[in-house]
């Protein structure tokens, strides 16, 4: 079934065909937040398109279309919108419900970076270049290659969760995502050209690949949640839509309980100390009405919840 969703995804991507329309988003998935570093160019390519922004603003689109997690803008753009706010809470401007708020960002859970180490690009030959910023990209006459190393890094204690080696190249043929050219800003060229510049051909190649792997760790990292409410014989779980909780799906309720290491403060294992089991029965974007189905103990307001 993951494959599938990927797939989709990749071909949604490629033909600008809504993903929606391929499979239904993100049903059954438990999403994390997630955002994109820029890529250190370690390679020292120059003299066309900024390679490493560049990555960076097509492999959160590529995975903001796969439905798999919950996409925060990149650094630069958070600290625009928290410039934005600090301008709102200064008192010069117009109050009012869609004032940007204070204390309202959300945190990503998994941070995404990497390194360019190594570019080869054969631009002799061909039509049906790009232009980017005055700057002339090859057609399809010749052929790239893109290495890279990705790093997905669990922004909570600052550890690699995982890391993969990616080559993407433009003589591929295979699961990728097709990259449109307007992402890359001031690129311009016939449609043909974006189809076939090798650059583009290499960086879609290796944006699937990267997908892939991320999408892969999901079924490794721990999916938790918080009891937001409890009343009348309903609880409220602080999960929603957003983050792929489905109708239907259950969840173990209790105290976690931590056991951390003395010296350096790292949380080394958790403990579940279950008291009920609920399941889903109206689920809106941000929280989730459940009702009990299993107890054992009283839930409160602040326990944990797991998915069973």
């Amino acid at each position: 079934m993951k494959t599938s969703r990927l797939l989709a995804g990749f071909l949604c991507l490629f033909l600008a065909v809504p993903l929606s329309t391929a499979i239904a988003a993100g049903k059954g998935n438990l999403r994390y937040t997630i955002t994109v570093s820029k890529f250190d160019n370690e390679a020292g390519w120059r003299g066309q398109w900024d390679i490493g922004d560049g990555f960076k603003t097509i492999l959160t689109a590529a995975l903001n279309e796969s439905k798999e997690f919950i996409v925060l803008g990149d650094q630069e753009m958070r600290a625009e919108a928290m410039a934005e706010q600090d301008f709102a809470a200064s008192g010069r401007t117009a109050g009012g419900k869609k004032t940007p708020k204070i204390g309202r960002m959300t945190p990503a859970q998994l941070l995404v970076r990497g390194s360019i180490t190594h570019v080869q690009n054969d631009t002799t030959g061909g039509r049906g270049g790009l232009n980017f910023k005055g700057v002339s990209l090859g057609g399809s006459g010749g052929k790239a290659e893109i290495n890279m190393t990705i790093y997905l890094v669990d922004s909570e204690n600052g550890q690699v969760k995982a890391s993969t080696k990616v080559v993407g190249s433009s003589a591929r043929r295979g699961l990728s995502v097709g990259y449109h050219g307007g992402l890359l800003g001031g690129l311009t060229g016939d449609f043909a050209g974006m189809k076939n510049d090798n650059v583009g051909k290499a960086c879609e190649d290796a944006v699937g690949k990267a997908v892939e792997f991320l999408t892969g760790q999901l079924e490794t990292i721990p999916w938790e949640g918080s009891v937001v409410l409890v009343k009348d014989g309903s609880v409220v779980i602080n999960r929603g839509s957003r983050e792929g909780v489905a109708a239907g799906a259950t969840f173990d309720v209790g105290s976690a309980e931590q056991l951390v290491d003395p010296d350096t403060g790292e949380v080394l294992d958790s403990d579940l100390k279950k008291v009920a089991t609920v399941q889903v029965t109206e689920v809106k974007e941000k929280i989730s009405y459940c009702k009990v189905t299993e107890s054992s103990g009283q839930i409160e307001k602040g326990m944990s919840i797991f998915p069973k």
